[in-house]
């Protein structure tokens, strides 16, 4: 399972330092300050729970908890849910992206407990 979280974690940071370059790049003229912040919200997360990942594939490893394995699959969906609907409103301009934005947060949110709560029952 460490493996599955490393290399989604891997895969997620070049992806945000891609679509980071995309944005500074390509987009920096065609989208408005406001929209190309929205961009940038979505690259940030994705970068910090890509790194994350990383935590989760250790943490995987290390203890038996099935918590961290449930944070890993929460930030993954977070990433796809929250980073995804916000690239999409960027490029497409249809709105009602942003109100799927939410559920990715709730999951990274619970993500976040679920690392919370494995480390402290793991860790004496």
């Amino acid at each position: 399972m460490s493996r599955t979280f490393i290399v989604a974690g891997a895969v997620g940071g070049f992806l945000s330092v891609a679509l980071g370059a995309f944005g500074a790049h390509a987009l920096k003229d065609h989208l408005s300050p406001e929209m190309l912040q929205i961009f940038e919200t979505g690259i940030r997360y994705q970068m910090y729970h890509s790194l994350a990942l990383f935590v989760v594939a250790w943490a995987v490893d290390k203890y038996m908890s099935t918590l961290f394995s449930k944070a890993g699959w929460l930030f993954i969906v977070g990433i796809v849910i929250f980073s995804g609907s916000l690239y999409l409103l960027t490029l497409t301009g249809l709105r009602w992206f942003g109100a799927v934005t939410p559920v990715g947060g709730v999951a990274f949110l619970a993500g976040w407990v679920c690392l919370a709560i494995g480390f402290w029952r793991s860790v004496e």
